[in-house]
C-alpha cells in the first residue's frame, strides 16, 4: 500500500427510527418558537435493509433488532446542533458513542454522527469537533466475518478510522444507503479477518481477527 493525502428480519414490526433533520433558515418575524431547531424525522429501517445478510457471524442478540438512528437525542444538544447548522447539514442520520482505536492502539470514547452528507467525530465529554468525512469521500468499510465489534471507515484521499461498536450493524448500513445519491457506484463493504487501514497519512496497521474460546481475539500490528 502507498502513503495517502495528508487530512484530518425479523417477524416483528420495525419500530420507527428516530432521525432529526435540520430545518430550513426562516425570516424571523417574533412569532416561530421552532426557528433554528432540529425535528424528529421517522422512517422505517430493519435489518432487512443489510447490505450483508448472512456473510458474517451475528450474534443472537443482534437477530431482530430494530434500527433507531439517533440514541443521543441530538435535537436536545445545542452545541451539536450549532455544529451542523454551521457545517450546513440537514438531516441526522445516525448518533451514538462509540469506541475509537487511536494511533497508539488506545482506545477513546467518541461521538460518531452520521449526517446527509458528512461523518463526524465529537469528543464524547466534551462534543467538541474531532474530524469531520465527507460521505463522497468514503472508499469502503472493512470488517471481519466473526462477531467482534470493529468496523473500519476508509477514505482513501485523507487517512482511515477503526472504530468498535455494538451497533455496528445499524452503521454500516446507514453509510451504505446514505451514500447510494453521493458515490458513484454502491459503497464497498469487505468482509476479511485480517485487513489494513492507514492510521495516519503514512503508518499503516494491520487488523486481524481469530476465534477465540469465549469470543474473538484482535490483534494490531504495525507496519
Amino acid at each position: 500500500m502507498s502513503g495517502r493525502g495528508a487530512g484530518e428480519k425479523g417477524g416483528k414490526e420495525a419500530k420507527p427510527v428516530r432521525r432529526v433533520r435540520l430545518q430550513e433558515p426562516v425570516k424571523d418575524d417574533g412569532d416561530n418558537p421552532d426557528e433554528g431547531h432540529m425535528r424528529p424525522h421517522s422512517s422505517i429501517a430493519t435489518e432487512e435493509q443489510e447490505p450483508f445478510m448472512g456473510m458474517k457471524v451475528r450474534r443472537r442478540s443482534s437477530m431482530n433488532r430494530a434500527f433507531t438512528g439517533d440514541y443521543l437525542e441530538v435535537a436536545s444538544n445545542q452545541q451539536i446542533l450549532k455544529l451542523l447548522s454551521k457545517q450546513g447539514d440537514r438531516l441526522v442520520l445516525f448518533a451514538d458513542t462509540v469506541v475509537k482505536v487511536n494511533r497508539k492502539a488506545k482506545i477513546r470514547r467518541r461521538i460518531l454522527l452520521i449526517t446527509d452528507v458528512a461523518i463526524y467525530t465529537l469528543d464524547a465529554d466534551w462534543c467538541n469537533l474531532k474530524r469531520r468525512i465527507a460521505l463522497n469521500a468514503v472508499g469502503k468499510v472493512c470488517l471481519s466475518e466473526l462477531n467482534d465489534n470493529f468496523f473500519a471507515i476508509i477514505v482513501p484521499s485523507e487517512y482511515d478510522c477503526l472504530f468498535a461498536s455494538t451497533r455496528k450493524t445499524e452503521i454500516v448500513t446507514i453509510l451504505v444507503e446514505a451514500t447510494k445519491n453521493i458515490l458513484e457506484t454502491p459503497l464497498e463493504v469487505n468482509f476479511s479477518n485480517r485487513f489494513e487501514y492507514y492510521m495516519d497519512s503514512e503508518h499503516v496497521r494491520e487488523v486481524i481477527f481469530e476465534e477465540a474460546e469465549g469470543g474473538v481475539k484482535t490483534k494490531f500490528i504495525s507496519k
